[in-house]
């Protein structure tokens, strides 16, 4: 989608720290980290938030969550734990447009969040 930095970044119009890309899939280092470990873990789909999500669509968040969970194992961070955060709608905090999963660690984590 024109505008969207996500889908910039899929298309290396803009450059990231990518840790994974598959045919489906882009992971890569929040450039705004809030955690020693923050990677947003993105379907190369432009899909604008978890509403939007076609139903036909739904294995891909299972595909998403199970990268996470490999990210956070190769982080060395599964053992401790981590955070997985989806934002949807302005109101939780969502500020770019393109669902997105947050994968957070390395740190002792606060409840509730916000």
């Amino acid at each position: 989608m024109e505008g969207c930095i996500f889908c910039r970044i899929i298309n290396k119009d803009i450059p990231a720290r990518i840790v994974h890309e598959d045919d489906e899939i882009l992971a890569f280092e929040d450039v705004n980290p809030k955690a020693p470990v923050h990677i947003l873990i993105i379907p190369k789909e432009h899909i604008a938030s978890l509403d939007d999500l076609p139903k036909d669509r739904e294995p891909l968040l299972g595909r998403i969550l199970t990268k996470a969970r490999a990210i956070a194992a190769e982080r060395g961070i599964a053992k401790s734990g981590y955070r997985i955060v989806l934002n949807t709608g302005p109101d939780s905090g969502q500020d770019v447009f393109h669902i997105h999963f947050h994968l957070l660690g390395g740190r002792g984590m606060a409840w509730p969040p916000g």
